[in-house]
């Protein structure tokens, strides 16, 4: 990740650098070179397309926000298949930068409703933000059109096989209520 991340260039904004008064606009477009080292990175097939815009603004003396749109295509090889399968991405992003951020300091703590806090660094890596961005957005388990794993039956010779909808919860109540139907009739 650290290589992916070396090769975008510009991606640094230092906040003591940028106007206190107005927000800072920021866009990050990487090469095919970097898009690659980013798919690399991620483990995915490849990134045809992939743009981070926003702007990066003042909030009070100290904190900042970030708010950025998040465009890219990707490919990744199907969970089934393998195939390539091609997604479009587009996701906002929005960070919020604190300089006085509550330290915990209990054994086990819950998670905050708000993920998007994070304590005021001395510059923001954009690419790092994007990368992060990127990641979450990724579908988990993309699948191909029309790819489907069927029914898996598995046994031992000369036995009924268990299969799927054996498995449900509720597939002997159903049968149970059927046949107590019948007997009733």
């Amino acid at each position: 990740m650290e290589a992916a991340l070396a090769k975008l260039p510009t991606s640094h904004l230092r906040l003591a650098d940028l106007a206190t008064r107005r927000a800072t606009p920021f866009e990050l477009v990487p090469t095919a070179q970097e898009r690659k080292a980013v798919a690399d990175a991620l483990g995915i097939t490849g990134i045809k397309k992939l743009r981070f815009s926003g702007t990066l603004a003042p909030i009070g003396r100290t904190d900042w926000a970030l708010s950025a749109d998040l465009g890219a295509t990707v490919v990744q090889d199907c969970v089934v298949t393998l195939d390539p399968v091609t997604t479009r991405i587009d996701e906002p992003v929005r960070r919020a930068y604190v300089a006085e951020l509550p330290t915990i300091e209990a054994a086990e703590v819950e998670m905050p409703d708000d993920d998007t806090v994070e304590a005021l660094p001395a510059a923001v890596d954009l690419g790092q933000v994007m990368i992060e961005a990127l990641t979450l957005a990724l579908p988990l388990y993309p699948r191909s059109d029309g790819a489907d794993l069927g029914d898996a039956v598995f046994t031992e010779p000369g036995k009924a096989p268990l299969t799927d909808e054996d498995t449900k919860p509720f597939a002997g109540l159903a049968n149970l209520r059927d046949s107590l139907e019948k007997k009733g009739e």
